[in-house]
């Protein structure tokens, strides 16, 4: 039976380059290795006919030949009869439990492909089996979500893994929102003997309906009255960890910001908080006060300003 056309068995064109060739030949190997399907004597022929594809484009001169027609898909020349299939010219077949196939230059192309899981037995020790692949277990990823007050401060979410193990995830305080939290070993199980692979739980941060967070600071604008503006005040104000009083100073106007030191979100490295910013917004009576206003037009005919001027809007 003829063999197929060597760019044809990878799925690549016949002007790619090495490295394309090289790329489409692992991730089909990699699927088909006799190792991973043990038994499956279909499988085993479509490996070899990979491996033989790419032992001849791999070789640049062989390549060349083939491409010239010098040379058929099995690596024979175009005069030669029929006979057994030989490795891009190695002068041999290929047999399953010859591991020769996968050295090049020093390199073990199983152990590479699959993290250092295939293992020759010693020449003359009794045989040369293969332990099979070692392969790390796959990362998972997960996804939760969680309310602002909550990432800042720190809580634990119940998570179910694929495994149908259920875990108690800790939010650090702090966490910010698409940040990733690893849990070690809680992944899809590794291969020959190689560790787990890890649970990657992505945290959602809701926002919050007055809060906002810039690093470790925490935003918040709060309404103050008219008279506590021009008067001053003490005022009780939100935090992510509680109300506090806040002195407001006489004169305060809108725009004000005010700092309250360490009231902010805890730094995971540093495990220092930043502070808590605090925006005034002056406003007025809602409905109008009828003395307000009676008061006002009399104040605003001799004691008028312009505010307008002073931002250099006029």
């Amino acid at each position: 039976m003829a063999t197929r056309d060597p760019y044809s068995v990878l799925g690549v064109s016949r002007s790619s380059s090495a490295e394309d060739i090289k790329k489409a030949y692992r991730k089909l190997a990699k699927q088909h290795h006799p190792d991973l399907k043990p038994g499956d004597a279909a499988n085993e022929e479509r490996f070899k006919e990979i491996s033989a594809a790419y032992t001849l484009l791999s070789d640049p001169d062989k390549r060349a030949k083939f491409d010239r027609g010098e040379i058929d898909s099995s690596g024979q020349e175009r005069h030669a009869g029929f006979g057994s299939r030989t490795h891009a010219g190695r002068g041999r077949a290929y047999s399953g439990a010859d591991d020769s196939f996968f050295s090049s230059g020093g390199d073990d192309w199983f152990s590479d492909l699959f993290g250092g899981g295939r293992r020759r037995g010693a020449a003359g020790a009794g045989g040369g089996a293969s332990s099979g692949p070692k392969v790390r277990g796959s990362d998972i990823s997960y996804s939760i979500t969680v309310p602002f007050l909550e990432a800042a401060q720190g809580t634990k979410r119940r998570v179910n893994l694929s495994s149908g193990k259920s875990i108690d995830v800790t939010v650090p305080p702090g966490t910010e929102n698409e940040q990733k939290l690893r849990l070690k070993g809680q992944g899809l199980p590794g291969m020959g003997g190689m560790p787990n692979g890890d649970a990657i739980i992505e945290v959602h941060v809701e926002p919050h309906p007055y809060f906002t967070r810039q690093d470790g600071d925490i935003h918040v604008e709060v309404p103050i009255t008219l008279n506590e503006a021009v008067l001053g005040a003490t005022i009780h104000v939100p935090t992510i960890s509680g109300k506090v009083a806040l002195k407001i100073p006489a004169g305060a106007n809108t725009g004000s910001t005010l700092r309250l030191r360490g009231k902010g979100v805890v730094n995971q490295s540093t495990k220092q908080a930043g502070d808590q910013y605090v925006k005034l917004k002056v406003v007025l009576p809602d409905p109008p006060d009828a003395e307000l206003v009676k008061f006002m037009e009399q104040w605003a005919k001799t004691r008028s300003y312009d505010v307008r001027k002073k931002a250099g809007l006029e």
